[in-house]
């Protein structure tokens, strides 16, 4: 078992031990299990699937807008942006997601400076994430 930790901003959502973690990294799906070889990665936004028992029951799904994750032989700690049950992503308002993702996509056309195209640049590709994860049954 490892112990997986996933912290946002305000606060610990979740601490437990689990059989394995699967994680959206920059250079792919990483799968972290007891005993991994220590790293640090970038978190893309994605969904985070938890191995509770075994490796064949996804036992928990959540949404996480990116971040950070640190892997040791025996802790899975991801420090993420933002996170949600996905459950709760799929109950957002489909339409209101979009109308966000417009607006983006025009501010994103009159950015004035690239530190501003890099942020909004950010905030589009996780609105896009997250219509994504809605769509999937």
């Amino acid at each position: 078992m490892v112990e997986f930790e996933l912290v946002s901003p305000e606060k610990l959502l979740m601490s437990q031990s689990v059989r394995m973690v699967v994680v959206p990294g920059a250079e792919g799906q990483l799968g972290v299990l007891e005993g991994h070889a220590p790293m640090i990665v970038t978190v893309l936004p994605g969904v985070i699937d938890v191995y509770a028992d075994d490796m064949a029951t996804i036992t928990r799904r959540i949404f996480v807008a990116g971040g950070f994750c640190e892997v040791t032989g025996t802790r899975v700690t991801v420090l993420a942006e933002e996170a949600l049950e996905l459950d709760a992503l799929r109950a957002q308002d489909r339409a209101g997601l979009e109308k966000q993702l417009s607006d983006l996509r025009e501010d994103l056309d009159d950015a004035k400076s690239d530190a501003e195209r890099k942020t909004l640049e950010g905030r589009v590709a996780v609105l896009q994430a997250k219509l994504e994860v809605q769509g999937l049954h």
